[in-house]
Parts: C-alpha cells; sequence; structure tokens
C-alpha cells in the first residue's frame, strides 16, 4: 500500500478530473497542511474540530467499499460523466493498494458505464453490491 507521503509526491497520477472526486476523498486521511500540497484548503469553520482518519488499509477499503457502491448507483443509472468519474475514484484507490492487476482492468474500454469493472473490484474485496440495482 502506497504512502500518503509517496501519494502527495506523484499527485498527478491520482487526482481525477472536473472536481477531483479522489482528492475529495483522500483529504478525509490528511492533515491541514498536507491537503494544501495538492491545492485542497479546508473551510476556516472546519479547521479548529479538523482530525484526520487514520491512514490505514482496513480504512482505505472502506472509502473504497462505498465508492464502489455508489459508482454502481450512477452507472446503473446510465450517469456517463458521474459513472466515469467513480470509475477513476476507484482506480486511483487501486493504485493506492498497489492493485496492478485491477488498475490495468480499469484502464481498458467499457461498454457498459463500468460495471464489469466495479464488479471485478467488489469480487476481489468482497465488497457486497447486491442490494444496489443493475
Amino acid at each position: 500500500m502506497k504512502s500518503i507521503e509517496e501519494i502527495l509526491e506523484n499527485y498527478k497520477e491520482y487526482e481525477t478530473f472536473l472536481d477531483d472526486r479522489f482528492g475529495s476523498r483522500f483529504c478525509r486521511f490528511l492533515t491541514i497542511e498536507e491537503m494544501s500540497k495538492i491545492g485542497i484548503e479546508l473551510k476556516d469553520e472546519y479547521k479548529e474540530n479538523w482530525e484526520p482518519k487514520e491512514w490505514t488499509k482496513e480504512n482505505i477499503l472502506e472509502q473504497l467499499k462505498d465508492d464502489v457502491r455508489f459508482g454502481m448507483e450512477k452507472m446503473s443509472d446510465e450517469r456517463g460523466i458521474s459513472s466515469e468519474l467513480m470509475h477513476n475514484v476507484v482506480q486511483s484507490w487501486m493504485k493506492v493498494l498497489e492493485d496492478e492487476k485491477l488498475v490495468e482492468t480499469l484502464s481498458y474500454s467499457y461498454v457498459d458505464y463500468g460495471k464489469s469493472h466495479l464488479r471485478a473490484v467488489a469480487k476481489k474485496y468482497n465488497i457486497d453490491i447486491e442490494d444496489v440495482d443493475y
């Protein structure tokens, strides 16, 4: 698994286009100072009580689970832009987890809004996606 420092040093490899949905999720694990390194500033009203989540595989997998499920919902609703953005977020988490096989899988073109790719991630990481309608 990549360290926060490794990701910060090479952030261009992880960030997602448009609104950087990966960055907004990654920031949950960062200090205020680390956020500024990738150009994200926390609003003043949140700074006093900010506590980043611990950078552990367990916490990253919990975030991945949420992102896979959210992505599958967007893909099931055939929301093209949102589907692609979440596909890219999941691909960035695969880079963080150093899962080269799934990084490669997620780099292939898809015709199903990316559902087949996220199903592969869900299968490998035991993410229950049964109650999402697709």
